[in-house]
């Protein structure tokens, strides 16, 4: 990331137990986004690709998060 090593953790739960989770440690959700596919998956991943939403399977959530 940016030339940065940056440690990845998987967290595999229903997006309302990660939400709970965050909430419940006292965090404050400012934003929750899913960043599209990139243009090369529909080539990459033929058997995957949605014309319309462009994957059938969520890849990532990003999570912008406040403790204030």
């Amino acid at each position: 990331m940016g030339g940065q090593t940056a440690r990845l953790s998987f967290w595999d739960r229903p997006l309302h137990a990660m939400t709970e989770a965050f909430t419940a440690a006292g965090f404050r959700i400012g934003v929750i986004s899913e960043p599209p596919a990139l243009p090369t998956v529909r080539e990459l991943f033929p058997e995957g690709y949605d014309e319309d939403t462009g994957m059938r399977f969520l890849c990532f959530l990003f999570f912008v998060l406040h403790n204030d």
